[in-house]
Parts: structure tokens; sequence; C-alpha cells
């Protein structure tokens, strides 16, 4: 059966339930709705299919989960579910009006939705059909990786995984309650701001398989340092089903040592294993070159010696990592070698706003490639972003008179604590040193302390590029970049660098960079919070263009980085 058949059912709907099992889940309290008396017949035979908190996406015969935020409370929304077919609704307190529906009310409705999500899931598990949990976390990645897996094991069986980044107590609940009968896979993103907060999202999920990426800095100022960090995103592995699956990067200190947690097999990926001292990994990556599109090529390594050559249609060679531990899942659920390599290079649909190429044109009718990786930001992040961008040298299409010019949209990162100024100056100077042409930082007018971290990304960048433009400073990793930036280049231009306050003013500038000319590629990168992503609806797509998706010609162009041997 091809994956588009067996695929074809997964994420319709959870487990179908009667009212009254709803009830008993979550502890709640039934309440009786306008148009129907409560009897026992009732609350047998009603199935209920489908879970949402956003009462625009009700279907009939649903369940609306009624969540009090900040802006907007769920409970004003009940009457709409009603009036969409929602047959019942999660609610802390009873909504007068409501319309035809049953409310359960409950303590917390947030709680409620994982205890709903934690009875599907074990209603799955009693089936007699396989099913496994794969969770992943890790402070960059988690994304990429959950995208990339998806992909792949949708050719074994129906797969279920979130939409974008559903990865805290709300998104993660809403995603397990798409599994259902047919479900063989739920792969599970797991994040967190705080320590205990993935292990209660494996308290949801209990996974059978714990992909561990990578512990770096992302949230730092919510943890307090990187060792709590490394201690957070252990609970996944902590909160493994019995005999559970670690799957570690063993090229990172943190994530290796996190093997003494495991409660039964651990299988590795990395590049070198330096960091686990292992002799032999699990999956791991030789020949690594990119395209003149920053496209990853590069050879599959299993732990028994056999090779495959496989590439990403991702931009950056910082998600050959991130395929490394999705192959390595997907052996251990039986994946042939030969056929992970080919199902990785077919990958081209990822989240929104996570390295996401196109070519967009600008009001005077030039084209350029906006690389879209807006989604979030941490350092880690945001220098393969800016990574990616300097070795992007684009197709015949893309540049003009075999130059393109990089222009990088930085927004603030958000989170970092007491290091945050430090950490943004340093990618200030990053951004330098790594040769781009342009450097346009967002701030903001309204919001103060977004404004500082602009300014000290802009402040550092700006005295870099004026001492650099003096030939004072100039580093080895820049020097590297020159050189291989376009064979026609032609001496050193200068780096401009501007700080702008809002998205406007930034989209004004890429406008107005150098009019009429069309060699040109842009990144968007910044926290959600900074607004950057909302830029890449600025500038209408041109017709679609598949970039390197001819593997001879990617080949062919490709760059060798050094990353492996």
């Amino acid at each position: 059966m091809m994956s588009s058949d067996i695929n074809k059912d997964a994420g319709r709907g959870m487990m179908p339930m009667t009212v009254c099992e709803v009830v008993q889940a979550v502890h709640g309290r039934l309440v009786t709705c306008d148009a129907q008396t409560f009897d026992a017949p009732y609350a047998q035979s009603p199935l209920l299919t489908s879970v949402e908190s956003d009462s625009r996406l009700i279907v009939p015969g649903g369940v609306f989960v009624a969540i009090p935020g900040q802006r907007v409370d769920g409970h004003d929304f009940v009457r709409v579910a009603a009036s969409k077919g929602a047959l019942a609704a999660l609610v802390e307190h009873e909504v007068e009006d409501a319309g035809d529906i049953v409310q359960i009310v409950v303590p917390d409705s947030v709680k409620a939705l994982g205890l709903l999500a934690r009875h599907n899931i074990d209603r799955r598990r009693a089936a007699d059909d396989d099913f496994s949990i794969i969770g992943i976390t890790g402070s960059v990645g988690k994304t990429t990786t959950k995208d990339l897996l998806k992909s792949l094991l949708s050719k074994l069986g129906p797969t279920v995984a979130p939409i974008g980044s559903f990865n805290n107590d709300i998104g993660l609940p809403l995603t397990a309650l798409k599994v259902n009968a047919s479900t063989r896979f739920f792969v599970a993103e797991m994040g967190a701001n705080h320590v205990g907060e993935i292990a209660g999202l494996t308290r949801i999920a209990p996974p059978d398989v714990a992909v561990v990426l990578k512990v770096g800095v992302a949230h730092l100022g919510e943890f307090g340092s990187v060792d709590r960090i490394a201690q957070a995103k252990s609970e996944i592995v902590q909160g493994l089903m019995p005999n559970g699956v670690a799957v570690l990067n063993a090229d990172d200190e943190r994530v290796a040592a996190m093997r003494n947690l495991a409660p039964g097999k651990v299988l590795w990926f990395g590049l070198n294993g330096y960091a686990a001292d292992v002799k032999t990994l699990t999956m791991s990556a030789e020949q690594i070159s990119v395209n003149s599109f920053d496209q990853p090529y590069f050879t599959l390594v299993d732990s028994e010696g056999a090779r495959a050559r496989t590439h990403l249609e991702l931009s950056g060679d910082h998600n050959v990592i991130n395929a490394l531990a999705a192959a390595t899942v997907a052996r251990f659920f039986g994946m042939g070698l030969e056929t992970i390599a080919r199902g990785l290079g077919q990958v081209t649909q990822i989240s929104a706003h996570r390295m996401a190429i196109s070519r967009r044109v600008r009001p005077d009718g030039s084209q350029f490639v906006l690389i879209d990786d807006s989604f979030n930001a941490n350092p880690d992040s945001m220098r393969a972003g800016l990574m990616g961008l300097a070795s992007w040298r684009g197709g015949t299409e893309d540049t003009e008179g075999g130059v393109v010019d990089r222009i990088a949209v930085l927004g603030c990162m958000l989170e970092l604590g007491d290091e945050e100024l430090t950490l943004h100056r340093q990618i200030g100077r990053n951004a330098v040193e790594l040769g781009l042409d342009g450097i346009i930082v967002v701030g903001s007018a309204l919001d103060s302390h977004v404004q500082s971290l602009a300014q000290a990304l802009y402040d550092e960048a700006a005295r870099v590029a004026d001492r650099r433009d003096h030939g004072v400073g100039e580093t080895e990793a820049r020097r590297a970049v020159i050189h291989r930036k376009t064979e026609n280049a032609t001496g050193r231009r200068p780096t401009v660098v501007r700080l702008v306050q809002d998205i406007d003013q930034a989209a004004a500038l890429v406008n107005a960079w150098q009019p009429g000319r069309s060699g040109m590629a842009v990144l968007l990168k910044g926290s959600h919070a900074s607004g950057v992503s909302r830029l890449a609806d600025r500038w209408p797509e041109a017709l679609k263009a598949t970039f390197a998706s001819d593997s001879t010609r990617g080949l062919s162009e490709s760059v060798d980085k050094g990353l492996g041997a």
C-alpha cells in the first residue's frame, strides 16, 4: 500500500468516546444543555470524535475546550462551538445561554485536556495493533526533526505529528487527541520553559522512543543555567516507557550524559561521537557538502558500515544532525538505509517559517530569494541561519553578474536571562565577520526591552563593520566566507548595518536595496515576538521554482565545507 493511502485516515480524529467516558476521564461535572435533558441513553450513545480549543476548527461531533487566556477567553466562544456542531465543551465554569451543547465543568481546562489526551493514548495502546510514540526535544531542531521523521515514518504506517510547534501543555495533548485506531506512529514534539514541563508532557504521552538533539541556551533566562536546561531536556528520557529507547546526540556532552537515565537501549547519532566516547554510532554522516543553495549533500553511515548517499531540500548544513536523528529512529523501526536516504531527499514540506526558501518579487519587479527562518530564534539557530546565508550562492537566475548580495533581517532573541545583551552583541559581531552585505536589525518603538536587545546587536555589528572597513580585526572565518562567495566577486565591500523600529521600515530598506537588481538573498530570523515573521507576507511569490531538486546539478555545484570525513 502506498504511503499516501496508509496515511489517509491519520490525524482525522481521536478514538471515539461517549460523553460519560469523557466526564470520567477528566473527573468533570456534567451540566445539561438547553435542548436536552441528560439521561443514560444520551450519555452512552453520542460519540465524540475530535477535540479543539479553537472554535473556528470545530466540526460536528467534536469537543470544544474553553481555555481562558490573557487576551481571549475560550468561554466566550462556547455558543459558537455549539452552532458548529460541537456536542460537548470542557469549561471551568458554567456558561449561560451556551446553546445545544453539554458542558463538562472542570477545575482547570488545560489539565483536563491533558487527562483526556492521556485517556485517548491509553485507549490506543490497549488496541491489538502496533503503536509507538516518539518524543523529540532539544534546544534547537525539534520541529525540523519532527517534520523529517514524520515524512519517513509515514512510509511505514499512518503517522500523527503536530503542525508547526505544537509542543506545550496545550499543543501536545491536542495533537495526541488526533491519534485513533489507525495510527501507527505519534511523533510528539516536547518543549519547555521550566524544569518539570517535559516531565508533565511525558505523563500525557509516555514515549517509546525519546530523541534528544542538543542542549543550548534557548530559554536561558527562564531556566537560569545551561545545566538546568539539560536537566529539563533529560526528563524526556526519564519519562520513557519501561524498556523504552533513548536516541541521543553523541556530539553533545550534556546529551550524551543522559545515557545513565535511560531505562533500556541507547542509540547514538552524530558526526564523530566524541562526547559519548562510543566506537560505533548507530547513524552518522560523512562527505558533507553543500550546493550553491546551501542545501546539504552527505552520505549516511549506519552501525554496520552500510552507506547511502542523500541530500536535503532544506537550507543549512546544521540540518544534517537533525536528519541523522530522524534516520536513527526510522532505522530502529526497520526502514532500510537506501529507503531512508531516498525519503530524506524527498522532504520538501516543512513547518512554516523554518528555512523556507522561495523567490519573491519587489515592488519594482525585481526578484530575490527569501530564506524565511523567522518562527523563533536563539543564539545557536541564529548562528546557523547566518552561516547558511553567508554560504548562499544561488543559481544563475538568483544572481546578477555572478554576484548575489546577502542581507540578514534580524529580530531580537528573548528569554536569555542575564546574558541577553552579551549574546546579542555576539550575534552582531558574527553577522559582520561572516561577510554579509547588509544587516537590518528590527527593534521596537513600543517595547523598550526589545529595543534594548536590538540596539545591542546593532551597536556591535556597526562597531565591527567600521573596524573591518578600516582593515582592523579581520578574522579567518570571514576570510573563508569571502573566498567562497563567488568566483566573480572582486574586492571587499563594506557591510551595511541599519537599525529600524518596525517591520515596515525593514521592508522599505529591502525594497530600496539596489533597485531593479535581482541578485539578492534575504534571511528573516528572530524570536516570534520580534514580528520579523510577518515580513514573509510583504512580497508576493514569483512563479514557483524548484531549488536544486536535480541531485546531479546539486552535486556538481557543491562546495565542500569540511564537515565529516
